[in-house]
């Protein structure tokens, strides 16, 4: 049941299209789309990323401005995480033999209680406004010891592009 009602969500909240475009390295446009992908593929760590990449583009429609698709917050991205996180925690709940590398390392990180410096970390800009409880020194001392070599990972499993006479999501 819960599959169908996901299901639904998705076909409400995004359509499909194959093909996208960039300006200044930055996928324009006023709605979100998901790949045909998304609908058909059940792997966990793709679901997890499309739990991801719905709430980043939800959160960055409702943030409101001319173009969504060039709209970033430290609040979007951080919510869009943990949902990431908390998706892939409770898939892996279901089924103790699948992994993934990155996912289960930004589990790791959750539970040492630093998503929202990693957030902050490898996916901040300067005009973010953080939270002060946000501990940037704590979070470098624990990453050396516990992410060397660590390459952080966006997976967005659709693209923005124009409605084209479709109402806007």
């Amino acid at each position: 049941m819960a599959r169908y009602i996901s299901a639904l969500v998705l076909l409400v909240l995004a359509g499909c299209v194959s093909d996208f475009y960039v300006r200044d390295g930055v996928t324009d446009g006023d709605t979100f789309y998901l790949t045909e992908r998304a609908f058909v593929d059940d792997d966990p760590a793709l679901q997890s990323w499309v739990a991801y990449t719905l709430m980043l583009s939800a959160c960055k429609l409702d943030s409101g401005g001319d173009n969504p698709a060039r709209t970033s917050s430290y609040g979007c991205e951080f919510s869009a995480r943990m949902l990431l996180v908390d998706t892939w925690d409770r898939k892996r709940k279901l089924d103790t033999e699948i992994e993934d590398k990155y996912l289960d390392t930004l589990l790791a990180v959750r539970e040492a209680g630093f998503l929202d410096e990693y957030t902050v970390r490898y996916f901040g800009r300067k005009e973010w406004q953080v939270p002060i409880e946000v501990n940037v020194d704590e979070f470098r001392r624990w990453r050396k010891k516990h992410l060397p070599r660590h390459k952080p990972k966006t997976l967005i499993t659709g693209s923005w592009n124009y409605a084209r006479g479709r109402p806007a999501l």
